[in-house]
C-alpha cells in the first residue's frame, strides 16, 4: 500500500514494518500522532502553570475551560460540569484532529469516517450509560415512552430509532465537512495555486475546524442533557425530600 502522505511513510517505514511487519492505514497513524500530541503538550505545558504568574497559555486555556463549563451548566444544568473530562478530551482530539490536515504531510484523521464513527460511539455509549445511572434502566427506558400512555408503544420506537441515528449523523456530519476541506485544500495547494496563494482558504479551514469541534460537544451535551434530566414529578419529589 502506497502512502501520499510523509509522516504517514514514515511511521510505516521506521516503526510499523519493523515492529508489525505491515503497513498501518494512514488515518489510524494520524490518531497516534494526535494522542502523542497531546499527552506531550499537556505534560508540557502543566509544568509551566501558576496561580501568581499564569502564561498565556494558560489564561487562554483557563479562558476556553470557563467558557465550555458555562455551557455545560446552561445546556446540561447544575452539575453538569462532571461531565467535562470528557468533553474537554473529546473536544481538544477533535480540533488537533482537524486541524493537523492544514500542515503539509499529515492527514485530517476526522476525515476517515472509521476515526469520526468511532468518536461518536464513544459519545453513544457514555450519554447512554450516563442515563441508566442516573435513573436506573427501567427509569431510563420509560424516558423513551413519553407521558402518554397510549402513545408509549409508538413513541417508544421512534424514540429509539432516532437515538440509534445520532452515531450515524454525528460521525457523518464531522466526516463530511473535514473531507470537504481536505479535498477543496488539496485542489487548491496541488493544482490551481501555489501554497501561499492558498493561505486564505486555509484561514477559513481553520476557522470551520473549530466550528465542527464545537458543533461535536455541543451535541455532546445535548444527548447528556437529554439523559439526565429529570421530569416534573421527580423534580417536585426531590424538591419536597429538600
Amino acid at each position: 500500500m502506497e502512502h501520499e502522505f510523509f509522516f504517514a511513510q514514515i511511521f510505516n517505514r521506521y516503526l510499523a514494518h519493523p515492529l508489525l511487519g505491515r503497513e498501518i492505514p494512514d488515518h489510524v497513524i494520524m490518531v497516534l500522532y494526535a494522542a502523542v500530541f497531546l499527552i506531550v503538550f499537556s505534560a508540557v505545558v502543566s509544568r509551566k502553570f501558576s496561580v501568581d504568574k499564569p502564561t498565556r497559555i494558560q489564561q487562554l486555556l483557563e479562558l476556553a475551560v470557563a467558557f465550555v463549563v458555562g455551557l455545560m451548566r446552561e445546556i446540561i444544568g447544575p452539575g453538569g460540569e462532571r461531565f467535562f473530562p470528557l468533553l474537554g478530551s473529546l473536544g481538544l482530539f477533535i480540533l488537533v484532529c482537524n486541524l493537523m490536515g492544514l500542515i503539509p504531510g499529515f492527514l485530517s484523521p476526522t476525515s476517515n469516517i472509521n476515526v469520526t464513527l468511532g468518536l461518536a460511539l464513544v459519545v453513544f455509549v457514555y450519554y447512554n450509560a450516563q442515563g441508566v445511572k442516573e435513573h436506573g434502566v427501567l427509569k431510563y427506558l420509560r424516558h423513551f415512552a413519553g407521558p402518554s400512555l397510549l402513545l408509549a408503544p409508538l413513541l417508544f420506537i421512534i424514540e429509539i430509532i432516532s437515538h440509534l441515528a445520532r452515531p450515524f449523523s454525528l460521525s457523518v456530519r464531522l466526516f463530511g465537512n473535514i473531507l470537504s476541506e481536505e479535498l477543496i485544500l488539496s485542489i487548491i495547494n496541488g493544482k490551481l495555486f501555489p501554497f501561499v496563494a492558498a493561505l486564505p482558504v486555509m484561514l477559513l479551514a481553520l476557522v470551520a475546524s473549530t466550528i465542527q469541534a464545537f458543533i461535536f460537544i455541543t451535541l455532546t451535551m445535548v444527548y447528556l442533557a437529554g439523559a439526565v434530566e429529570h421530569g416534573p414529578e421527580a423534580e417536585a419529589e426531590r424538591g419536597h425530600a429538600g
